[in-house]
């Protein structure tokens, strides 16, 4: 018997313990060379584990385990042939699996989907000839699968029956249920809490009159589509005013070194931008924001949104960042306090835009108003600078001519 193991591989610089959150191979199945076998969740992102060797499978851990990186997950007995756990069928007879393989000029592995593609492509109702595999020697991959849409189904004179939820309603139940933290929310809690405790954290808001981007947005949206193929959001006027004021206040964009003893300056805005998944926040950089234009912005966002959400975002993306920008409007909040994102010292939370009465020139109108807050660490920002830059965010906003002409 010819054994070797499996075991965590290094995925980050600080990533010290993975949780192995799904088996995509049953215990004792034969396994080909680099096919996945099970899934990793990091503190950052999820990845696959892959054979290193054609084999038995043999499981070490657990669904749910936490391993440390270096740590033994499972074995793979060599020793044993996938031909030789093949039926023996009259064609298997004749043409062994093992020479086909070997003698056949096409790979075994193509167009055959891995575990965790076959799995969403059940879900999503694919078949493999719908599917262009990206992978090595032309496997379909994970993410082949989240890339390809549904074909249009053909419409046929069938009767559809009407499918409804169950009218039995559960009256005065007492059922609960509890189920294990994913790795991710650990590491969003563990990060909360520390934010809270470490840092001497304070909020200051302001309110802005969105009337000027709103105008703006109206006047030249369908230019700015048909040029760029994106639309203009107000996540890249934000984020394009943020960064011009981080330029202007560079101790706003600044952070504690490790020790606690010094304070690193940067002379760029990496902004983070906080995205919502269904496994958590995750809060990617877009770097040199005080480069770029507004339709790069917007592209690079709706890139690391979509990896975000499909859970395919690498350890590179995630990391880094000055500066982060959260919006709660989306979800309908009118005024929250964000919590910092450590290394870092200051975060904007955006809410949602709400009409309101408000005074102009001594008459009172209706206009659209969003809250902001700047929730920063008073050990580095003093608080006239976080009241000074809200005042340029909102003057550079209201006044969107300022920001384009870079006033």
């Amino acid at each position: 018997m010819s054994i070797i193991e499996l075991k965590v591989p290094v995925i980050g610089e600080s990533v010290t313990e993975v949780t192995l959150s799904k088996w995509l191979k049953e215990n004792g199945a034969m396994v080909g060379q680099d096919e996945a076998v099970c899934e990793f969740e990091s503190d950052k992102a999820t990845i696959e584990g892959p054979a290193e060797k054609p084999g038995k499978l043999i499981w070490v851990a657990e669904e749910g385990a936490d391993i440390p990186i270096g740590g033994t997950y499972a074995k793979i007995d060599t020793s044993v042939s996938v031909s030789a756990e093949l039926p023996k069928t009259e064609s298997t007879v004749q043409n062994s699996a093992a020479t086909i393989i070997v003698e056949n000029s096409t790979s075994y592995a193509e167009g055959h989907p891995s575990p965790a593609a076959k799995k969403l492509m059940d879900e999503k109702g694919l078949k493999k000839e719908d599917i262009q595999g990206t992978g090595k020697e032309g496997r379909i991959t994970k993410e082949d699968v989240l890339n390809t849409e549904k074909p249009a189904a053909k419409v046929e004179n069938t009767i559809v029956e009407k499918v409804t939820t169950s009218e039995v309603s559960n009256h005065f139940s007492r059922d609960k249920r509890e189920e294990k933290l994913s790795r991710m929310r650990r590491t969003i809690a563990s990060r909360l809490v520390s934010a809270k405790n470490e840092t001497a954290m304070l909020t200051t808001f302001n309110e802005i009159d969105m009337t000027g981007l709103m105008d703006l947005r109206k006047k030249y949206q369908d230019d700015f589509v048909k040029k760029y193929g994106i639309k203009l959001g107000f996540m890249s006027l934000f984020a394009k005013a943020c960064a011009k004021t981080l330029m202007e206040m560079p101790e706003v964009n600044a952070m504690l070194t490790e020790d606690e003893k010094g304070i690193i300056y940067h002379n760029y805005a990496d902004i983070s931008f906080a995205i919502s998944t269904p496994t958590g926040l995750v809060v990617p950089p877009i770097h040199n924001v005080e480069s770029l234009n507004f339709a790069d912005i917007e592209l690079k966002l709706k890139g690391l949104a979509d990896k975000a959400r499909k859970g395919i975002l690498t350890l590179d993306e995630m990391s880094g960042g000055t500066f982060t920008i959260t919006n709660g409007g989306v979800f309908g909040s009118m005024m929250s306090t964000p919590i910092i994102n450590p290394p870092q010292s200051a975060i904007l939370g955006m809410h949602a835009i709400i009409e309101r009465p408000i005074a102009v020139n001594g008459n009172i109108e209706i206009r659209p108003m969003m809250y902001v807050a700047l929730s920063y660490d008073h050990r580095v920002i003093d608080g006239s600078s976080s009241v000074s830059f809200l005042v340029k965010v909102k003057q550079l906003l209201e006044d969107p001519m300022k920001l384009l002409m870079d006033l």
